[in-house]
């Protein structure tokens, strides 16, 4: 039965329960999965309401699928899940960045919703891009930092 405290709240101490978390230096994982999170739901958001992305509707439902497992799977212990959010950013940047940038030089309007959503995805997958290359590179330093 757990222990109470004097109140009779039952809040009792977990530690011999519950190991205590530990912040690892230079990971940025948390924020990677929030990117991610929110550039699955942008996809899913923007396919569905008819914006012109380069990708088909399949494409754009399996990549925010491929987002949200890699979120769901990103963790402070293996280091390769960090290296395929680096491509997945990477990736992301490439093929967003690119198109907004094309459609801007044909002269689409700013204002256009499509390519609002081109311009947030790549914004977001540059910030995930970033968050992704300091984890890495905290991998590699963790012998130095431990």
């Amino acid at each position: 039965m757990p222990s109470t405290d004097s109140e009779g709240n039952g809040g009792g101490n977990f530690e011999s329960i519950v190991p205590p978390r530990h912040r690892v230096r230079h990971y940025y994982g948390g924020n990677v999965r929030v990117l991610f999170v929110i550039s699955a739901i942008v996809l899913i958001i923007a396919e569905s309401t008819g914006a012109d992305l380069p990708l088909s509707p399949g494409g754009a439902v399996i990549s925010a699928i491929i987002l949200v497992i890699a979120a769901g799977i990103t963790n402070p212990e293996q280091g390769w899940i960090h290296w395929l959010n680096t491509f997945l950013s990477m990736y992301g940047t490439l093929l967003f960045g690119m198109t907004a940038v094309s459609k801007y030089r044909t002269g689409l309007n700013i204002l256009d919703p499509s390519f609002m959503y081109l311009e947030a995805l790549t914004l977001l997958s540059l910030i995930a891009l970033y968050n992704t290359t300091r984890t890495v590179r905290g991998f590699h330093l963790r012998p130095i930092l431990s």
